[in-house]
Formats: structure tokens, C-alpha cells, sequence
């Protein structure tokens, strides 16, 4: 059965149920009032809404935040990284992307999100399947397009990280494996260590199990 696509009242506030309502971006960036217990991204004109990010998402994304924080602050060629912010949206022109985290690198001055568009994007993979084939396929599409230089796909199922580029002269897409480190020439200096995000994914991995086998919701985020 398809789901119903209508178009409310601007004033209606948006949660579970407004799952595949018309939208114009106008009106999903003027949008005040909304369930928190969700995410929101509007999808070539109509709103999705998701759970949100797991732990073993959250938490690995904090851990590259640290990293990139700390290399802005501490190494000599940190000036290169402008931002970073988790659960930043990324305009397109007729929709909004909620992307797990945004690196603003080489414009020397802080970024206006609206209009700068990031020169990387992350995404942590979750195992919905719907999700992976999103996560690899149609945000890559969209993210190059609108001339972010490179998308990382982190994958912790597969254990692997998937860099595609949109600069020329180097390989359109890489494969970081487990053990291996990446660097980028858009933050000089800088190392991501793949098996130091994986790990912290795998922290979650027993207590979270744990916590549904016997039957307990304290602290857990709504499916």
C-alpha cells in the first residue's frame, strides 16, 4: 500500500504521522513546530520521518568529531578545517538532506550552511536496508552533484569506509579497509584511524542487545 501524500496546513505540527506529507523546502525550513522524538528530511518535495541515529551511530560520529576538533586545534595545518557539525542538513534545491555529520574545509572564514556547500559529507550506515541502498546510492548521487568534494560512507557491517570524489585527478571512489588509516588532501595532516570509529560503534553492540532481550525500554530511542 502507497503512502498518502497530503498536503497540510502549515500550522500542523509534524511527527510520526506527517510521514509522506507535500512540502515545498520554503515550507520545511519555515517548520517550527515538530515532534523531537524524530528526524525530518524533505525528499524531492515530500517529508520523510525516521527514527533516530542508534547509538552505535551517535556515538562513533562524536568520536570523528573529537578527532576533527582536535586537529583544528592542535596540528599546524588545522586551519584547513572551517566547521564540522553532526545532524546538519544539506539544501538541495528541492530537498533538505539530514547528513550525520558536515566538514566545511578550505574557505578560510566561517561557514553560512545555507549556501556553503560542505566539502565532506559522513554518513554512519545503519542496517535498514531502505537505508543502505539511500546511503550508497541516492545521497552519493545528490551530495557530488551539488559539488561537495568527497562523501564518506561509514560502514560498520562491512567493516569498511567508502570515499567518493568529485575532484579530478584523483579515484572516483576508495576503500578504506578495518585496519588502514585515511587521509584526505582536503585536511592536511589529518589521520582517521577506521578500526577507532568501528570500535566505538562496537561498544553498543552488548548493552544494546542486552537491553531489548530482557524486555527493558529505559533510555531507548522509539523504532
Amino acid at each position: 500500500m502507497s503512502t498518502a501524500r497530503v498536503r497540510r496546513p502549515n500550522t500542523a505540527r509534524l511527527g510520526r504521522l506527517s510521514n509522506g506529507m507535500l512540502m515545498t523546502p520554503e515550507e520545511f525550513d519555515a517548520a517550527t513546530d515538530f515532534d523531537e522524538l524524530y528526524c525530518y528530511e524533505l525528499i524531492h518535495g515530500v517529508l520523510i520521518v525516521s527514527p533516530p541515529p542508534g547509538e552505535s551511530e551517535r556515538d562513533p560520529n562524536d568520536e570523528l568529531g573529537n578527532l576533527l576538533r582536535v586537529y583544528k586545534s592542535s596540528h599546524q595545518a588545522g586551519s584547513a578545517l572551517d566547521k564540522t557539525l553532526s545532524e546538519q542538513y544539506v539544501h538541495l534545491s528541492d530537498s533538505r538532506r539530514r547528513a550525520d555529520r558536515v566538514i566545511w574545509a578550505g574557505l578560510g572564514r566561517i561557514p553560512d550552511p545555507k549556501t556553503d556547500v560542505p566539502a565532506i559529507v559522513v554518513e554512519f550506515v545503519t542496517n535498514r536496508q531502505r537505508d543502505r541502498v539511500r546511503d550508497y546510492e541516492e545521497k552519493r548521487r545528490q551530495y557530488l552533484a551539488i559539488g561537495v568534494q568527497e562523501y564518506w560512507i561509514i560502514d560498520r557491517f562491512q567493516r569498511i569506509m567508502t570515499v567518493c570524489r568529485n575532484r579530478p585527478g584523483e579515484p572516483a571512489e576508495q576503500i578504506i579497509k578495518e585496519n588502514e588509516i585515511y587521509r584526505t588532501t582536503l585536511l592536511t595532516g589529518f589521520e582517521l584511524p577506521l578500526a577507532r570509529l568501528l570500535k566505538v560503534a562496537d561498544d553498543w553492540a552488548g548493552p544494546v542487545r542486552a537491553g531489548k532481550n530482557s524486555g527493558s525500554t529505559r533510555g531507548s530511542a522509539p523504532q
